[in-house]
């Protein structure tokens, strides 16, 4: 049966081509989703270039026919439409919330009207689905590319193998694969099926089909060395120049971002592979916002990029007196080794033979992950770190944010790699608190 697809403004703010994602059905715009998304074309947030690119549309597709009667798209399988309507809902429906109610009764009008098709109202907003499913509608959550995070590829294949081929494994740095179905760049942990306890660490040559040894990184990243298994593994593919998109997801305290600065500064100022450490971040608060801070662009910037000054002095070795002597993550700023910034303001930059992390891209959307890895230059590895748990952003969530998404798309792709840390190594307490709360 065909349908038809009604859609709320959140859908439409989410994703600009959300009106092509419904292949040969009917998919209807409520006139004051076109009133809401005008509010926000001159915002200058990512809302408002999804409201400006959604409008540009909706404007072509104007000039090929009549929009309230149903302009064909997706080559002529589907149709757009804007609908008008003076149907009133219930009175049980309070005035608080006037557009969800002019979008409630555009999906009913055509629910009772068009009975030959099956109407469903497509919202991102959990409460205005319970309203619409209690006025007998169809209604559902949109999301093209949503999955299960507890099924999330790890990027470590665990292989249980007789005792005998872990020790093999042990005298030659290699093993033969069975099985050769695996990504490219995922990790073995091979486990003797006897001894839980004989394991060994591996890399997956999917060309070889075999199971060959982690590059141990012998003098650290910067002084740093891995503390687990899944630590050696992003240690492997953060010091390989060959693989240019990684992604480290793992909870509060599992090493993600200060392995990644660890690696970015070894490979610019020791092994001069990159011009320059570029560290961003989202910005999103915890909690309710302070409001303005005072001060120049550095200044406003400090509270939310103190994370990543706190890892890169940590690196360094600072404590409180040498600071007082001046030594701090400035000598690298000044020295143009370390570049920090916002990612608000990367939209249009080419970022060429750079080592680039990307902290908190849980926070981002999938069009903003985008955005951010086509800046990337000949030469630039990007890192993308974060915990799909630990979301500040109210439009995305822990199965649909931009990291996920790259997680998913890239992870068949030779030149990216995915870690997943499980193990917390920041404090006993902070490891504790992360399994309890």
């Amino acid at each position: 049966m065909k349908k038809i697809f009604v859609l709320d403004t959140n859908v439409l703010l989410h994703d600009p081509r959300a009106i092509y994602q419904f292949e040969d059905h009917d998919v209807v715009i409520p006139i004051v989703v076109v009133e809401e998304l005008d509010t926000f074309k001159k915002d200058l947030s990512e809302l408002g270039r999804n409201a400006r690119h959604i409008a540009r549309s909706l404007d072509e597709l104007r000039t090929e026919g009549r929009i309230t009667e149903g302009v064909a798209i997706n080559n002529g399988s589907g149709t757009l439409s804007v609908s008008i309507t003076n149907r009133v809902l219930p009175s049980e429906f309070q005035n608080q919330h006037p557009a969800d109610n002019k979008i409630l009764a555009t999906a009913l009008d055509l629910h009772e009207s068009r009975k030959d098709r099956l109407t469903i109202l497509v919202t991102k907003d959990v409460n205005m689905r319970i309203r619409g499913d209690a006025l007998g509608l169809r209604v559902e959550d949109f999301d093209t590319e949503r999955s299960n995070i507890d099924e999330l590829y790890s990027g470590v294949a665990e292989i249980e193998v007789p005792a005998k081929d872990i020790d093999t494994f042990y005298e030659t740095g290699k093993l033969e694969l069975s099985d050769p179905y695996y990504y490219p760049n995922q990790f073995a942990f091979l486990k003797d099926a006897s001894n839980p306890q004989h394991t060994a660490l591996g890399k997956i040559n999917r060309d070889a089909q075999l199971v060959e040894a982690v590059n141990q990184v012998k003098d650290g990243m910067w002084g740093i060395r891995p503390r687990n298994k899944e630590q050696v593994f992003a240690a492997d593919v953060l010091m390989n120049d060959q693989i240019k998109l990684i992604t480290l997801v793992g909870k509060a305290g599992t090493g993600k971002t200060l392995m990644a600065i660890a690696a970015g500064l070894q490979k610019v100022t020791e092994e001069g592979v990159y011009q320059r450490l570029l560290i961003s971040r989202p910005i999103f608060p915890l909690g309710r916002d302070i409001g303005y801070l005072p001060g120049d662009v550095e200044e406003k910037l400090t509270p939310w990029m103190q994370p990543i000054y706190d890892n890169v002095e940590f690196l360094m070795g600072l404590s409180k007196t040498d600071r007082k002597r001046g030594r701090s993550y400035h000598e690298l700023l000044d020295l143009g080794v370390l570049e920090i910034e916002p990612l608000t303001y990367i939209r249009g930059r080419s970022i060429p033979n750079q080592f680039m992390v990307v902290d908190e891209a849980q926070n981002l959307t999938p069009h903003e992950v985008k955005t951010i890895i086509t800046r990337v230059g000949d030469g630039t590895k990007i890192i993308l770190t974060g915990d799909p748990y630990q979301i500040d952003n109210p439009y995305v969530d822990a199965t649909n944010n931009g990291l996920v998404y790259i997680v998913n798309r890239f992870k068949a792709e030779r030149i990216a790699a995915h870690i997943t840390l499980s193990k917390g190594e920041r404090s006993d307490l902070a490891e504790l608190a992360t399994n309890l709360l």
